[in-house]
């Protein structure tokens, strides 16, 4: 299968330190790599209402979800670019982790067996010099991809608070320039052994 990334924007703003950090990481790939870049904040999702036991599940076919459905199932490889927000995942990307709940009883899609041995990456700003409370926010994507039988690349971590402070980091710009082209291992959970 050909590498086509998937690049879940995240943030409340646009143009934040994290979206900025992941458009230095993207620079990276091959032009041959295709590339969707989908800002969650341009495309809400509503609520997600967790219907696992007393539902059918119908494939959306239009709006947002049908959007992040489709891109999500055509995507080799899913960025997660949100900003570190009390000490998590944004409430955008949250929400989008949710709607994969939902995905796993919709009909006709399997997608965990689809999922699998695809890779989950992140992408992430925050405002701390200590980057170990982005721990949280790194166990949420990291488990998600252990669910799911993928692989986890990690998470590209940059320092920033105001609009481009992030362009100020020159680590996390030099480590943006291999992030993307490392070999992922599989996901595990924090309790199976190598």
């Amino acid at each position: 299968m050909t590498r086509r990334f998937l690049f879940v924007l995240g943030s409340s703003r646009p143009d934040g330190n994290t979206e900025l950090l992941a458009r230095r990481a993207a620079e990276q790939l091959p032009e041959d790599v295709e590339q969707q870049w989908i800002d969650l904040a341009e495309h809400p999702l509503p609520d997600f209402e967790d219907l696992r036991h007393d539902s059918d599940h119908v494939r959306p076919t239009e709006g947002n979800v049908a959007l992040l459905l489709d891109a999500t199932l055509a995507a080799t490889d899913i960025v997660i670019a949100s900003p570190l927000y009390w000490y998590a995942v944004s409430a955008h990307v949250k929400r989008y982790l949710d709607y994969w709940s939902g995905w796993l009883r919709t009909p006709g899609i399997d997608f965990k067996a689809t999922m699998a041995g695809r890779t989950l990456w992140g992408v992430t700003a925050l405002a701390h010099e200590e980057q170990e409370v982005a721990d949280p926010l790194v166990g949420t994507l990291s488990n998600s991809a252990a669910y799911l039988g993928m692989r986890f690349g990690g998470v590209l971590l940059g320092n920033g608070s105001k609009p481009g402070d992030v362009l100020d980091d020159a680590e996390a710009l030099t480590r943006a320039k291999t992030f993307l082209a490392r070999e992922a291992p599989l996901a595990r959970f924090p309790y199976e052994t190598p």
